[in-house]
């Protein structure tokens, strides 16, 4: 009886030691797992918009190629819009040093992406002496593939956020507008122990600083998040990063080019080249006049 006891003891053992502890982090797992949750202009678009995304991201010994496809469906325009965004497909590539890093099980591959899901309100209009407000509520599923090798996570979350812009136009200038744009939310999300599951809560930040000249736009932007829990020193919960894109309209179609710098906890440099295409045609009139 003591031998069999004896034996429990030690399958138990060996089970729970068998387990890895995760870090649900973006210094722990792939560049689109949990990324900062990026910020428009505080406004809201008239028309239906489809934007199409390439992202290179490389350096600290993940190369990662991926694309993304986001669609925002105005339902009033102007005033309320329905997002959705999702990374289709994405191609990895890492070094030894971080498949054991992250417990990984192989060095490459191929993985799918999360879906989210956003509702946009404008609270505020803006005015001459007064700024936009929009609030955003988002919904992140846990649909992401490939987990094993820490791309994406395998747990849901949210976040809530309201973007603030105000905008300053001058004549007879070479810069035409110039817009600033602050953001302020909290994201939460859940991560998964070897005997618990809790939830993981940030306060999320950012300011951009647009200048405009005719068809061209320059953007820059620094935003974060800060979580609470901390397991080891390079834990990674408070990612923060820098960007730069500049953008050009052509006959109503936006395309950009930019680059993204973390800051600290996302060890990733990316590369973005997309496009936002309007489809006035796809856009509800649930309010026309008739």
């Amino acid at each position: 009886m003591k031998s069999l006891y004896l034996l429990s003891v030690f399958l138990c053992t060996q089970l729970f030691s068998s387990q890895v502890l995760i870090h649900h982090t973006t210094n722990y797992f792939g560049p689109n797992a949990n990324p900062v949750p990026e910020f428009t202009d505080a406004l809201i678009p008239q028309n239906t918009n489809v934007t199409l995304i390439g992202d290179y991201y490389f350096g600290h010994g993940d190369n990662t190629f991926s694309n993304n496809i986001k669609v925002e469906i105005p339902l009033i325009p102007e005033k309320v819009s329905v997002k959705v965004w999702k990374t289709l497909i994405e191609y990895y590539s890492v070094t030894d040093e971080i498949v054991s890093r992250r417990s990984m099980r192989k060095n490459n591959g191929f993985a799918t992406g999360d879906f989210y899901i956003q509702t946009r309100i404008r609270i505020l209009s803006e005015k001459k002496n007064s700024p936009s407000l929009v609030l955003n509520s988002t919904l992140k599923t846990a649909s992401g593939s490939d987990f094993k090798n820490r791309r994406f996570f395998n747990t849901a979350g949210y976040y809530f956020d309201v973007e603030l812009g105000k905008s300053f136009v001058f004549n007879d200038s070479f810069i035409d507008e110039i817009r600033l744009v602050s953001n302020l939310g909290f994201f939460s999300w859940d991560v998964q122990t070897p005997n618990i599951n809790v939830q993981d809560d940030a306060v999320m930040y950012g300011l951009k600083f647009i200048l405009k000249h005719k068809n061209i736009s320059l953007e820059n932007t620094f935003s974060g998040y800060e979580g609470w829990i901390k397991r080891v020193d390079d834990y990674g919960n408070k990612p923060m990063v820098f960007s730069s894109r500049l953008n050009f309209e052509v006959r109503k179609t936006l395309w950009f080019l930019q680059f993204q710098h973390g800051i600290k906890y996302f060890p990733f440099e990316q590369i973005r080249v997309g496009v936002q295409i309007p489809l006035e045609h796809l856009t509800p009139k649930f309010f026309d006049k008739k």
